[in-house]
Formats: structure tokens, C-alpha cells, sequence
């Protein structure tokens, strides 16, 4: 199997830059790389922070910027969405019982769990007691593989900063996965908008860049330091055997060459392709 995931899209409404930076247009190159060289794709998830502010105009944007993609999609809310709006311009998607945005998907690779760790009136995360009811209804009435996915880590990754802001029930959410944790494949989860990958009690993680805005590598700042960075999102291969995530930074202008150069020496050629493409010589 094979899915992209997407994350932290933060687009804004009346076509105007956030942080210098044009959320929709990205959005746009990000659907048309994928059209290009990922179309068979089984779904593409996007794991929350659809908008940066919730509001109607922005999710209306959003669903403009995202309406030419081939694959079928999964959407997902994070801290700065807003339910009611995202369930007003997207009544289809699926929903719990108690209302939140969760739901499951059954996959050859196993079953994929998406979950709602939103909370009204803080960027922070949780997981209340309905939600860990769900989830645990979920896992115990299923076999087999589990891929879990969900905006806030529930664990620090130590930027002191998105720490603070992270999901703040993890005790809780643990105890409910921990007896699953023998078939949960990996965690993808965004909210900190960098490349992360690692293993958190046992359990595989990985968190992609946004498409917008990045997190700056901060380790001991009170506030959260921006940056530009290239925007990227995930190619995820999985099957009995694996699971592997590639980065694929979709806007890159990088030329690429082949690494195994005939007799003679290239590098002059390969360098003066990259100076042509703006790169610094280091």
C-alpha cells in the first residue's frame, strides 16, 4: 500500500501570504506533484491544521486549492481549526458519535485509525474520556496491523517550545494502546512542522514538515521560532513487512544527476547545473 501524508496546510482565505508565504499556491503545487508522480496512491491524509485560523473563507480556500487531487482523501482537524466550520464545509467526512473527527479506515496493510486530539480554546492537545472510549472500541474489535495517526504527538520531542503544546493526555491515551502495542505499526502524526522520526515506548513515529511555515530547530526557547524551509510531504510504503516513510520535498528546484558518472571527471558540469539553479557552491 501506498499513501501520502500531508499536514498543517494552514491555508487563509481572500488570497492573501501568511508569514510571507502563499498557503493555497502551495497547497496547489503540493495536489499537482502528487497528481504527477503519486496518483495511485491509496489516500491522501492531511493530519489537521487544514486552516490557520478556521474560518469559512479559509476552508473554502482550502477546498479550492485541494479539489484537482486523484486520490481519495482523508481529512483531519488540528488546534487551528475550527469543528463546526470544517463540518459545515465538509459534512461527508466522517465523524464519531460524540461528534469528534474521527474515524477508521480498513486497508490492506492494516487498519488506519484517525484520530481528534483538538480542544477547544488551546493549541495544546487532549484526548478526553469519549474519545479514549472510541479508540479503545476500535482497537479491541479488530485484528491485525494498526496504523495510528492524529496531530499532536502525545510525547515530548524536545523543542521546549512545541513541547508546552503537545497532546496533554498521553498517560491516558497509552493505557489504552499499550495492549495493542504488539500490532500498532507507526504514529503519523504534524503540529510541529519538522521532519521527526523515532520510537516513542516501543512505537514508531514520524511527523512531516507543514506546507507552509516551518518549526526552527529550537531546542530551549519559550517561543516558537519560524522559519521558511522547503516544503515537503510523506510518501508512506507499507505492507506485512514494513512500513517506510520518504520526505519528498515537492517544490525543490534541486537538479538531479545520475551518481554513477561515466569515465572522466563531471563534477565541473554538476556544478555548473547547480549554480544555474541559484545553489551555493560549499
Amino acid at each position: 500500500m501506498k499513501f501520502i501524508h500531508l499536514t498543517d496546510t494552514h491555508v487563509i482565505g481572500g488570497g492573501r501570504r501568511l508569514f510571507g508565504a502563499d498557503p493555497s499556491r502551495r497547497l496547489a503545487l503540493a495536489v499537482e506533484s502528487i497528481n504527477r508522480d503519486h496518483a495511485d496512491a491509496d489516500f491522501t491524509v492531511v493530519t489537521g491544521d487544514l486552516t490557520h485560523w478556521g474560518d469559512a473563507d479559509a476552508y473554502a480556500a482550502f477546498t479550492r486549492a485541494i479539489a484537482g487531487l486523484k486520490t481519495p482523501l482523508v481529512l483531519m482537524v488540528g488546534n487551528h481549526d475550527d469543528t463546526p466550520s470544517f463540518a459545515a464545509v465538509f459534512p461527508a467526512i466522517p465523524r464519531d458519535e460524540n461528534g469528534f473527527v474521527q474515524s477508521a479506515r480498513q486497508t490492506e496493510a492494516g487498519l488506519c485509525l484517525f484520530l481528534d486530539t483538538r480542544v477547544d480554546g488551546t493549541h495544546a492537545g487532549g484526548y478526553c474520556p469519549a474519545r479514549l472510549d472510541w479508540l479503545q472500541r476500535q482497537l479491541a474489535g479488530s485484528e491485525g496491523p494498526v496504523l495510528l495517526f492524529m496531530h499532536h504527538p502525545p510525547f515530548d520531542v524536545g523543542i521546549r517550545a512545541m513541547d508546552d503544546i503537545r497532546m496533554q493526555d498521553a498517560e491516558a491515551f497509552h493505557a489504552v494502546i499499550a495492549p495493542h502495542t504488539h500490532r500498532i505499526r507507526h504514529l503519523f502524526f504534524g503540529h510541529v512542522h519538522r521532519a521527526i522520526f523515532g520510537n516513542w515506548r516501543g512505537l514508531s513515529f514520524s511527523c512531516m514538515r507543514g506546507l507552509n511555515h516551518q518549526v526552527a530547530l529550537d531546542l530551549s526557547s519559550d517561543v516558537i521560532q519560524g522559519d521558511l524551509a522547503q516544503p515537503a510531504y510523506g510518501v508512506v510504503l507499507a505492507d506485512a513487512d514494513r512500513v517506510v516513510v520518504h520526505m519528498h520535498e515537492f517544490a525543490s528546484r534541486a537538479p538531479t544527476f545520475p551518481l554513477m558518472a561515466p569515465e572522466g571527471d563531471l563534477s565541473e558540469d554538476y556544478s555548473t547545473a547547480m549554480r544555474h539553479e541559484g545553489f551555493i557552491d560549499l
